[in-house]
């Protein structure tokens, strides 16, 4: 099954996809679907209209997750780019936070203070059951789902201290979706699709989900040593090389770019780049008094 989030009279609703369209479930939480693994069961569409897509304003597939976990350097060549000299024996873990994070079509937003934004395709998977200490035979049991994540960086902020976090948390630059896809759509873990990025209709990078140094259920099962997961929590599986961060000269992200992530049974994350807006007066003020 295939799912999209759109915004309709101000509130969350769920479309699915059957025979080439999009058929509205109306005002329903995919998260709660995943819960009680509703979310592979074909529904009943019999009194559901076609959504229109080109007008309707799209979510993230989850909204608000309550966790957002993401894997640094997952990709050999990545690794190597970023001249990290040894093959990581564990995933780097760090967090997103919800703020961070923007649907698909919605501009990712380029902030007042950097000017080095940059993009990072990468494979989503949605935790769909309760996992907690979990061998990673079984981790994959508990994905419901995978999804497309664009992990825009803000690399001046990501390397002010020895942690990403500040740099990985802007609002509005963590691009996610549009398709919410089960897993039973796809190969065991994601493995095998082709992953692409381009910026302004030119390839900056590509890969396949099998060249991942730690595979989805390796992810997840270190994951959850440490912390409980819960349905709809999310997991950004890493980038490949090719970011702009990397190139000579550097190639970041600027005001009237669109940025494309490809993935291969899942589909294509698309979303434009603006730089904030000027600030409101209010802002401003407070500008001036701190200055």
């Amino acid at each position: 099954m295939r799912y999209r989030v759109y915004e309709y009279a101000g509130s969350q609703h769920i479309a699915v996809q059957s025979d080439g369209a999009w058929w509205t479930l109306g005002a329903k939480d995919l998260t709660a679907l995943i819960r009680f693994g509703e979310h592979e069961n074909a529904p009943d569409l019999s009194a559901s209209a076609k959504v229109d897509f080109t007008s309707a304003k799209l979510l993230p597939p989850i909204p608000r997750p309550g966790k957002i976990i993401c894997v640094g350097l997952n990709y050999l060549d990545h690794a190597e780019e970023r001249r990290y000299d040894d093959i990581p024996d564990y995933p780097s873990f760090f967090a997103r936070y919800a703020t961070s994070l923007v649907g698909a079509n919605s501009p990712i937003i380029r902030p007042r203070c950097s000017e080095q934004l940059d993009y990072e395709g990468e494979l989503l998977a949605v935790i769909g059951s309760v996992a907690r200490n979990v061998p990673e035979a079984e981790a994959l049991n508990h994905v419901a789902g995978y999804s497309i994540f664009n992990d825009g960086s803000l690399r001046d902020y990501q390397y002010r201290s020895k942690q990403w976090t500040p740099g990985k948390n802007f609002d509005a630059t963590g691009a996610f979706g549009p398709d919410f896809v089960t897993a039973d759509e796809l190969p065991d873990g994601a493995i095998g699709l082709e992953l692409e990025v381009l910026l302004n209709g030119k390839t900056v990078q590509r890969a396949n989900t099998s060249d991942m140094i730690f595979p989805v259920a390796r992810i997840v099962a270190a994951a959850s040593e440490f912390m409980t997961l819960e349905p709809g929590d999310i997991i950004a599986t890493g980038t490949p090389a090719g970011v702009g961060a990397a190139r000579t000269p550097p190639l970041f992200m600027k005001h009237g770019d669109v940025v494309e992530v490809r993935i291969e049974g899942i589909g294509a994350l698309v979303n434009p780049v603006q730089d904030q807006p000027v600030a409101r007066p209010d802002e401003r003020a407070i500008e001036e008094d701190v200055a």
